[in-house]
């Protein structure tokens, strides 16, 4: 049983591969791999799609790589196996994608356009960086062991704003309520970076290895 991270330039997989072998070892799940091939993806029985760097140029990567969103759409869409995208890969399961007032398609998965964060105080900062607290729309699997407000790890400009607040499972408070994570089928994304959330991630982790939709 194997679990993909999808290489696809965009994003340093290093501390997220570590992450996510050092809890499937813990699981007996099996060799987490890296890689960008198509046929290793359609083999996957877990799907994880990072992200880092701006919405157009992650989607542009992800285009460029022939056969490599269909193999993604195959394994996600049509056979259900469990996918995480995390941060600009979580934000790709978009309808759009606005940053530097470029108008960008996501795939399309989850209804909603990826925006700027803007805080009604000018006091914070954007990018929005550092440990802030989650907070939970409603249970989920993925959060079995998480309390609200517990703390996790952001680092982004921008954040997923919704067409259906259901999907939406966790915010943060950052002047706005900002998107944390989205729940849909078999679909997960995390604005927070489990890789980087210490004990909070590695129980998200955890969750997502355990995870049966």
């Amino acid at each position: 049983m194997s679990s993909v991270i999808v290489d696809y330039n965009s994003g340093n997989l290093h501390s997220a591969k570590k992450s996510f072998q050092l809890i499937s070892d813990e699981l007996d799940q099996g060799e987490v791999l890296v890689s960008g091939d198509p046929d290793v993806i359609l083999k996957a029985e877990r799907i994880i799609l990072p992200g880092v760097g701006t919405f157009t140029d992650c989607k542009v990567n992800l285009v460029k790589q022939t056969g490599l969103i269909e193999a993604i759409e195959e394994r996600v869409i049509k056979d259900g196996k469990p996918f995480l995208g995390i941060c600009v890969g979580h934000q790709l399961m978009a309808s759009m994608g606005l940053e530097n007032n470029v108008k960008t398609k996501g795939l399309g998965w989850v209804a909603g356009t990826v925006k700027k964060i803007t805080p009604s105080d000018p006091k914070l900062k954007v990018p929005h960086m550092g440990w802030n607290t989650l907070i939970f729309d409603r249970n989920h699997h993925l959060f079995n062991g998480i309390s609200s407000h517990d703390h996790a790890y952001f680092v982004h400009s921008y954040h997923l704003d919704l067409e259906n607040s259901y999907d939406r499972s966790a915010y943060t408070e950052y002047g706005q309520h900002v998107t944390a994570a989205v729940f849909k089928e078999n679909m997960a994304g995390t604005q927070f970076h489990p890789e980087k959330s210490q004990s909070v991630g590695l129980q998200f982790i955890r969750n997502f290895l355990l995870w049966r939709p």
